[in-house]
């Protein structure tokens, strides 16, 4: 029998070595570099006994405790030992385990480790974490984890009563630390237990975790992430073919948490069936969330009716507290439990796609929360944070910030966007707090922020990874989005990297945003000392490829819902709202709308409680309704309206001087030189008669859209579907319109060339006849 030292032992016993391979489990004995024999050794520290069970012998070998009472060994000759197990006595009970110390086979190569180590791997989430794995015959779960500064780490769980001595993992060069564990499978919980140098022990939950228990629980969960079944093809080759920015882009923005709750005593109904746990709600323990599956038939339906292209999902990745509406995240690789597993998140995907609804998922790499069992603080050490808090932490928030600067952290990121695309199918990413990442002095006061190597205000390194990020989103999956919320001027956000560009493809308009709240606030007689806020956006428009987007930050925190903002009675709120909306629809840029604004809620958004849906009861709000289900049908038909967005050819003013009546009037043009569309909008309740506006070409112009109309909720004002030209030059043009212009309206008018050559060809006969 070969020996152990003392010091060996008590390493294993005491939680203290790098690698437990190296002492535990079979290691051959050889004679003339020929195997004769082997030893077993195993620490098992609630055991009374063992033995080694070898099926391919139909033996049994007992083990003997010579240097400690729970660490056990013994000697088997014969020159080859496979697949044995190990027979465990404890107190009464007796159980028969795959000794997970007799696998070495590593799931992370050299290979692995080197790209992991320099932030290149792109598909580290399938190295890291937790995986099903079946090695020689024998399933379980291979669990790996980046620690680079802990001294010791081991599995936690049920299937060892959380006691972190039994599986103790052994460390890899680069600082990952590994362990395969037999027989463990689908929904096990798990954590980590990390002990630094001091001693000091830190139960985490898993980084790259695919599932985790529902809060306020904190465990992972092992999940098969890989079986789903998808039926998307058509819809990603689709995608992957077509360029973003010339297709129409309605995102209709939710928080699933808060758009409408079932009664806790009902079952949720999931992809596997009924009865597995979604989270109640905290301040409400009668209501539930509805599932990801209950989702799928509620939500889909609803925003397929109102003509949306996207839903925009505030963050769904796993988050401890509701209140933080998820920008507070603890699991990147973990769509939350509260509304059911990760496949019922991919039937979810699956089913918007399956109707021509594109999902976007809000994205937080800029700051993660400071709770226990997430990534702070994780090995001991600042690992995913700057240790200095004058760049680690944003005290305005009590968050932590990622430090960018970290190959490892980089690249934990980086893969994390690409896991969502890769494994969910999401069509694009809205990235959050853009600006704190870019600036080191944001929220900052003077001395409580460190200038870059340059002495500037600039966060190069994160400027650095949002570029290496968007890059590999379009170079692993085209046609895809990734949509900046940034409010300063840092240029050229939304341009491509190679001209020195971030790489997003769109950029949040947050000047527009904030023009246009502020002008549809005041009272209608000021407007026109206010037409810079109409007007302005327009000058520089062609910076960026812009989203106009009004969001879930403009109606909480005492700002009031977007209809609330409006000025005058009922009659005149409810108008101002579709005039705005109109405004917004046919204005360049891509469009986003939170939830609620579509029936006009009252109230503040409320992310403890339903939306007011008992409000479509309601004739303005249920018109309200309609009026967006045929905008954004308008908005999808006409290419003028979508195609050239970012060109400035696409957009021409007829008209944007005339502030005395608060009105403007431009042209959108399409890429085919025949489409395009006349915008005039009035927004001041005073309706005009025989306002003239100039036009580009000769004929009969329809009435395509009129936000004033009775179906709407409007006094329905204006062209009797439509208006022929007259030979008056006006604005520049040689022909112009005479029009009547609605109360707080906005008008959207078309050629109609067959109807025009219809009127040409009769106007052309009669003056013949009359010769």
């Amino acid at each position: 029998m070969t020996t152990l030292s003392a010091d060996q032992v008590n390493q294993i016993v005491n939680n203290l070595h790098h690698d437990p391979f190296e002492i535990l489990g079979s290691h051959p004995i050889t004679k003339n570099d020929k195997v004769e024999s082997w030893v077993v050794r195993a620490y098992l520290p609630k055991a009374q006994s063992a033995s080694v069970l070898c099926p391919d012998q139909r033996k049994e070998y007992p083990m003997e405790s010579f240097h400690h009472p729970h660490f056990f060994e013994c000697t088997i000759a014969t020159p080859e030992l496979a697949n044995y197990q190990l027979k465990v006595k404890e107190g009464d009970h007796e159980k028969v385990i795959y000794d997970p110390y007799a696998v070495r086979s590593p799931k992370l190569t050299d290979l692995d480790i080197h790209l992991f180590g320099e932030g290149n791997h792109h598909r580290i989430y399938e190295k890291l974490g937790a995986h099903l794995m079946d090695i020689d015959g024998i399933k379980g779960v291979y669990f790996a984890l980046w620690a680079p500064s802990a001294r010791n780490v081991s599995v936690l769980g049920d299937f060892n009563n959380w006691d972190g001595r039994e599986h103790q993992m052994r460390k890899r060069h680069g600082g990952i630390w590994e362990l395969f564990i037999p027989e463990l499978g689908i929904g096990t919980a798990y954590k980590y237990e990390v002990k630094n140098y001091e001693g000091h022990i830190y139960e985490k939950s898993d980084p790259y975790g695919f599932y985790q228990e529902v809060r306020p629980k904190t465990a992972s969960i092992v999940a098969d992430i890989d079986s789903y079944q998808w039926h998307d093809d058509d819809w990603i080759e689709k995608r992957r073919t077509q360029d973003p920015l010339a297709q129409p882009i309605s995102v209709y923005e939710v928080h699933i948490g808060s758009w409408l709750h079932a009664s806790a005593q009902d079952k949720p109904r999931l992809l596997s069936g009924e009865g597995e746990p979604v989270a109640v709600s905290e301040l409400n323990p009668n209501t539930r969330f509805l599932s990801y599956y209950e989702l799928a038939e509620k939500l889909i339906p609803y925003v397929k009716e109102l003509g949306f292209t996207h839903i925009e999902l505030l963050p769904i990745a796993e988050h401890p507290f509701d209140g933080s509406w998820g920008y507070q995240v603890t699991g990147y690789y973990a769509p939350t439990s509260r509304f059911g597993t990760p496949e019922d998140f991919m039937y979810f995907v699956d089913k918007c796609h399956e109707n021509n609804i594109g999902v976007l998922v809000d994205w937080v790499p800029g700051h993660f929360p400071k709770d226990g069992h997430g990534l702070a603080f994780f090995d001991g050490t600042h690992l995913y944070e700057h240790a200095d808090p004058r760049k680690g932490e944003h005290k305005e928030w009590g968050t932590l910030v990622f430090n960018y600067n970290r190959n490892e952290v980089r690249n934990f990121l980086t893969a994390n966007v690409l896991f969502w695309a890769d494994k969910y199918h999401i069509d694009g990413i809205r990235v959050d707090a853009v600006a704190s990442m870019l600036y080191l002095n944001y929220a900052r006061k003077d001395g409580e922020w460190l200038p870059n190597d340059y002495g500037g205000a600039e966060n190069i390194e994160a400027a650095n990874f949002l570029r290496q990020t968007n890059n590999l989103l379009f170079q692993y999956f085209p046609g895809s989005l990734s949509i900046a919320e940034e409010s300063t001027a840092w240029p050229m956000v939304s341009w491509p990297t190679y001209v020195g560009g971030l790489g997003f493809n769109l950029k949040w308009n947050m000047g527009w945003m904030h023009d246009m709240l502020d002008y549809f606030s005041m009272d209608p007689w000021f407007r026109q000392f206010h037409q810079n806020n109409i007007t302005f956006s327009m000058w520089y428009h062609h910076s960026e490829n812009y989203m106009l987007a009004l969001s879930h930050d403009e109606i909480v925190h005492g700002k009031s819902n977007i209809i609330g903002k409006m000025p005058g009675d009922e009659w005149q709120k409810f108008a101002n709202v579709r005039s705005l909306f109109t405004y917004m629809f046919a204005h360049p840029g891509k469009k986003t709308m939170f939830m609620s604004m579509e029936f006009a809620q009252w109230s503040e958004w409320n992310v403890w409680a339903d939306l007011e849906w008992n409000l479509l009861e309601f004739e303005p709000h249920q018109k309200l309704k309609q009026f967006f289900t045929e905008l954004n049908t308008l908005y999808k038909e006409e290419t003028a309206l979508y195609d050239r967005d970012f060109e400035e050819e696409g957009f021409q003013w007829i008209d944007c001087s005339d502030n005395r009546h608060s009105v403007v009037s431009f042209i959108r043009r399409a890429k085919d030189p025949n489409e395009f569309i006349i915008v005039v909008c009035n927004f001041t309740p005073q309706p005009h008669s025989h306002y003239r506006i100039g036009v580009p070409e000769e004929g009969f112009y329809q009435e395509i859209f009129n936000s004033d109309a009775r179906k709407y909720g409007g006094s329905n004002l204006g062209n009797l579907g439509g208006k022929i030209t007259d030979e008056w030059w006006f604005h520049n043009y040689p022909n112009s319109l005479d029009l009547c212009l609605p109360p707080l309206g906005v008008l959207m008018l078309k050629l109609d060339r067959k109807k025009t050559a219809e009127i040409l060809t009769k106007s052309k006969k009669n003056r013949q006849e009359e010769e």
